[in-house]
């Protein structure tokens, strides 16, 4: 396993144990500001992990098409949203292409 992978992994099975059976799902709620609207939406975000990676990542919802693990960050897009998820501070960013910016807290469900 990536060394990268390992520690995102590590972060978000840290405060509900280890992963222990052949898959398991890790959620969390992020509230996530968007401006220039000023408007809070809670994001639902799902992982589905293994023992040794990340197999599959859901934002409300919605199988994302692909991603990537930078350190603790995972960055996706969906619908024209890029988002970055940062596992080890629980903080959500994302960016509709220069036209409306988000940031938030996530919590672990």
């Amino acid at each position: 396993m990536k060394p990268l992978a390992a520690l995102t992994l590590a972060c978000l099975t840290a405060s509900g144990g280890s992963v222990q059976a052949a898959t398991e799902q890790v959620v969390l709620s992020c509230e996530a500001v968007y401006l220039p609207a000023r408007s809070t939406w809670v994001r639902e975000v799902r992982f589905t992990l293994d023992e040794r990676r990340i197999r599959g990542v859901e934002i409300d919802g919605v199988p994302v098409y692909s991603f990537s693990v930078f350190e603790t960050v995972l960055l996706t897009a969906l619908d024209n949203e890029r988002i970055q998820l940062d596992t080890a501070t629980l903080t959500w960013r994302s960016d509709f292409r220069g036209q409306a910016t988000s940031e938030g807290r996530c919590t672990r469900r």
